[in-house]
């Protein structure tokens, strides 16, 4: 660590620093953070862009008093490494060490936990309301991207704010990008002011020139007003957010910290809200994040002098890649099919289709609601639309697969990226909820593929269905490796049996499939003979096969990567209840708790649901189910 930042224990420490050494210290920052994200990996472009944003802001207020809500957190590093984390900055993201987004149980200096972008300034309101009554005075300051600011929810709480006129401050901080590209009217909106900033220039200009002048009166001062307003709307067109009630300060540049920080303390003394509209570099400081942005917004390990990844094995393929290239193939026979992303058309595999098919692709922008009802629109009237999203992000959606497409039971493919354990983005980003909260939903089919083959015939498979509304869960990892297979239609709602057994049924699914036949491997060591049977749906269950596996066996073991609560385990019981067979019964999943960041290995590990993990399970069910049937026979 450089000298500056050796100083710094906590913001108090940077008020005592003038220009000149806030600079060197954004330095040693940008340093400091380059070298402990190529050991851990991490969130890189976004927060070598807010270097002097969270230096600005640190130096401007008194924090913890003061509120600092950053939306969305993976631009929040600097801001950890000023409040008291430095030193164990180096434990970012890895399995009990620091989370790589804001965490309340953390800091104190963590005002509020984001990590699903958009909520920022709605949680900023509700702190303003409780300083309100409280009867209390700190400022509350929302730093959010200028993609998250294109979701739905931002634009909710800006309307909200305009109405309440409570002294707020807003930071958009835009550096034009979310993770991709930023698209949409809004993000071209932004562009217009960038491109203009003069209006807030004339604007003072013409504002010292009156407050010079004795002798205007009341009739000259309205007449300046109205033209002010009409001088907004021709500069900067639209003047949105001074429309819905906000003073807007800049564009100012976000690593000029002379400016940075006059504006800041301008907005500290103003009533009402404030939006500042700070323009950063993406990756700012090192070369090869500022040349390509995207790909070094979420990054493994990597090679400091070159910028190579140090994990970037060429094969297997991820599930991601598979997806992509496999709807690529089924588009080119089939001009129905579209494809829809959530401002993450790289992150889902879908920059290859993007590229081969634009007229048939949409990016709609961190907004998941519009993208799963838009492609209920595009079914409604014959399109096969893909909806790919992280299993994480659907979640923000639920209302509208419910309403808008199961009611309805429009034939849309929801392509589920990151189900399962995701690992070191932590338990806001864990996908181990899907099956629950589509499980229950009328109309609805679930999928999950063993390996990278039964991804593509299921997503075959998908698309020519006609019924209803398919999700397809899949995981952040890569396949098996396995020669790929020409794509083939699935039997609707089949199981397969894998390995024929008596003794103990292993009823699994996606990810969970392989493992356990490697657990049936080991209890055949020990005079075991175990069935294992992939269960290919979690809806429709494959009544079938799996009763017929189970009378024969007398005991089930499920095992999944989901929440035990309302899972797939939950789903074999419920059917056991209703076909009225009474057998012993073994669930293992995700427990009654948010999963923490770490290593995907190492967490699957804690849950039980490594190969050791479950064969001892299995053993541990075998042993005792015996001792009840001789307690029985006994008896």
């Amino acid at each position: 660590m450089g000298d500056k930042l050796d100083q710094i224990q906590s913001p108090t420490d940077l008020k005592k620093m003038d220009l000149a050494e806030l600079y060197i210290l954004s330095q040693e920052v940008r340093d400091f953070l380059i070298k402990v994200v190529a050991e851990n990996g991490g969130h890189l472009s976004s927060s070598l862009g807010t270097v002097e944003l969270a230096i600005g802001i640190h130096y401007v207020f008194d924090c913890p008093r003061d509120k600092i809500i950053w939306d969305v957190g993976h631009q929040s590093y600097t801001h950890k490494i000023l409040t008291g984390r430095k030193n164990v900055f180096s434990t970012l993201r890895q399995q009990g060490g620091i989370s790589g987004f804001p965490c309340r149980e953390e800091s104190v200096y963590d005002a509020f936990g984001t990590g699903h972008s958009s909520t920022s300034i709605s949680a900023a309101l509700g702190m303003i309301e409780a300083r309100k009554l409280k009867k209390e005075n700190y400022k509350v300051v929302a730093v959010l991207g200028d993609g998250a600011i294109t979701g739905g929810m931002a634009f909710e709480a800006i309307n909200h704010a305009g109405e309440l006129q409570r002294d707020l401050i807003v930071i958009i901080n835009d550096n034009n990008m979310s993770i991709d590209r930023n698209v949409g009217g809004f993000s071209s909106y932004l562009e217009r002011i960038r491109t203009n900033p003069g209006y807030n220039r004339l604007k003072e200009r013409i504002t010292d020139m009156l407050r010079k002048n004795p002798y205007i009166g009341g009739y000259l001062v309205e007449s300046v007003s109205r033209f002010k307003g009409a001088l907004k709307h021709i500069i900067v067109p639209g003047m949105l957010f001074e429309e819905m009630g906000f003073t807007y300060l800049g564009p100012v540049d976000g690593h000029n910290l002379k400016n940075l920080t006059s504006v800041l303390n301008r907005a500290r003394e103003m009533d009402g809200p404030v939006l500042i509209h700070a323009l950063t570099q993406k990756g700012k400081g090192y070369i090869y994040a500022e040349e390509e942005p995207s790909v070094f917004h979420g990054v493994g390990p990597f090679d400091l002098q070159n910028g190579n990844f140090l994990d970037k094995p060429s094969s297997p393929l991820t599930y991601t890649e598979v997806f992509g290239k496999s709807l690529v193939e089924f588009a080119e026979k089939d001009p129905r099919v579209v494809a829809i992303t959530a401002a993450m058309k790289t992150g889902t595999g879908l920059d290859l289709f993007a590229s081969r098919y634009p007229e048939r692709f949409y990016d709609v922008g961190i907004a998941e609601q519009h993208a799963v009802t838009m492609a209920g629109g595009l079914a409604a009237e014959g399109a096969k639309p893909v909806v790919a999203v992280y299993s994480t992000f659907l979640q923000r959606a639920y209302d509208q697969t419910l309403h808008d497409l199961s009611v309805q039971n429009l034939p849309v493919v929801l392509a589920l990226d990151r189900s399962g354990i995701v690992g070191e983005d932590g338990e806001t980003h864990q996908g181990i909820f899907d099956i629950s909260y589509l499980r229950h939903i009328p109309n609805f089919s679930i999928m999950a593929p063993r390996d990278e083959n039964q991804l593509r015939h299921q997503l075959f498979t998908a698309l020519k269905y006609e019924d209803g509304p398919v999700a397809i869960r899949y995981p952040r990892s890569r396949g098996q490796g396995l020669p790929g297979e020409e794509p083939r239609m699935l039997p609707w709602g089949k199981a397969e049996q894998l390995r024929e057994g008596c003794d103990l049924l292993i009823l699994a699914m996606g990810s969970m499939v392989y493992p356990s036949l490697q657990v049936a491997e080991r209890l055949a060591q020990k005079g075991i003979e175990a069935a294992v049977v992939d269960a290919c749906f979690i809806k429709p269950l494959d009544e079938t096969t799996i009763l017929n596996s189970a009378r024969e066996c007398g005991r089930m073991l499920t095992v999944e990567e989901n929440v035990l609560a309302g899972g797939f385990g939950s789903a074999c019981l419920e059917m056991l209840e209703t076909k009225g067979l009474l057998i012993p019964v073994c669930r293992l999943g995700i427990n009654d708790a948010f999963v923490k960041h770490g290593d995907r290995q190492e967490l699957l590990k804690t849950q039980g649901l490594d190969v050791e993990s479950i064969f001892q399970s299995a053993l541990s069910f075998i042993r005792e189910t015996n001792k009840q049937i001789q307690r029985t026979m006994s008896s």
